[in-house]
């Protein structure tokens, strides 16, 4: 009677043994599962960051690009102006030579 009960004992420690391990086991599998989900959203989170860095910076070179043309267009503008003032200023002159090479001769 006595070496039945130490086998059966030494069986249910077995078991005990077994069953520990088994849920320990779907422990550490569903704690890896919740670790690579926040890692999945961590990731997710840092990519939505990122994505919206680069839209805000995607904005600011669009509006460099139109400031860009603006100058462009004003600096056409004037050189429009200078070439024209540079023009007149040319006429001026000669009609002041004409003005003081007519007070020479009279």
């Amino acid at each position: 009677m006595a070496i039945e009960l130490t086998v059966i004992i030494t069986i249910l420690g077995i078991i005990i043994s077994y069953q520990a391990y088994q849920l320990n086991k779907d422990k550490n599998k569903y704690e890896r599962k919740a670790e690579l989900k926040q890692e999945t959203k961590e990731e997710a989170r840092q990519d939505a960051t990122i994505q919206t860095q680069l839209d805000y910076i995607s904005r600011g070179v669009d509006d460099i690009r139109i400031d860009l043309k603006a100058n462009e267009k004003q600096i056409v503008q004037l050189g429009e102006r200078v070439t024209r003032v540079e023009e007149s200023s040319k006429q001026a002159h000669k009609r002041i030579d004409k003005i003081e090479g007519g007070d020479k001769l009279g």
